[in-house]
């Protein structure tokens, strides 16, 4: 038994999102053959597609994981599914809630339906904002470490919110 480190994206902008996205939090720490192990702050982002919907709350999750990749994402997207997910209409479209698996250790991999690394993380800042507060230095293959892409890229539209107690809120 192997235990590798995941790496989950979580994003909502419906029902409630800052809600939503710590009920995402809970259900990853209760996954089969996982830890949740790190989280991080929540980020505001403008929608990456249609700009006629609400602004998403954004934040990334560190897992310690035994399972293999295929079921992972399986689990996911239960999760997905537990708290309401519905296939937007429109590709990019609202969501309650969305988990996108990033990355499985060094694993490069292409299988229908699963990608590793993710292929939109090295692009988007609602992406790599979050994630780089918790894996700053994960090498993402093909690409760079997660702080120089974040470097890389703008942080237009996107802010972190307050912690809550910590006097900026």
């Amino acid at each position: 038994m192997t235990w590798r480190p995941a790496y989950v994206a979580l994003g909502s902008n419906l029902s409630d999102p800052v809600s939503q996205v710590q009920a995402a939090f809970a259900a990853l720490a209760t996954l089969p053959e996982s830890r949740l192990i790190a989280r991080s702050g929540l980020w505001r982002s403008r929608p990456l597609g249609p700009q006629d919907q609400p602004e998403f709350i954004n934040a990334a999750a560190g897992l310690l994981t035994t399972a293999e990749p295929r079921s992972l994402l399986e689990s996911l997207q239960e999760v997905e599914r537990r708290l309401g997910k519905v296939e937007p209409t429109v590709r990019w479209g609202p969501r309650v809630i969305d988990l996108d698996l990033l990355a499985v250790g060094a694993l490069e991999m292409t299988e229908p339906g699963l990608k590793l690394p993710h292929p939109g993380l090295h692009q988007r800042n609602f992406v790599l904002y979050p994630l780089s507060e918790i894996a700053a230095e994960l090498w993402v293959p093909g690409h760079a470490r997660v702080c120089r892409l974040r470097e890389r890229i703008s942080p237009a539209g996107i802010e972190r919110l307050a912690a809550r107690g910590s006097g900026d809120d």
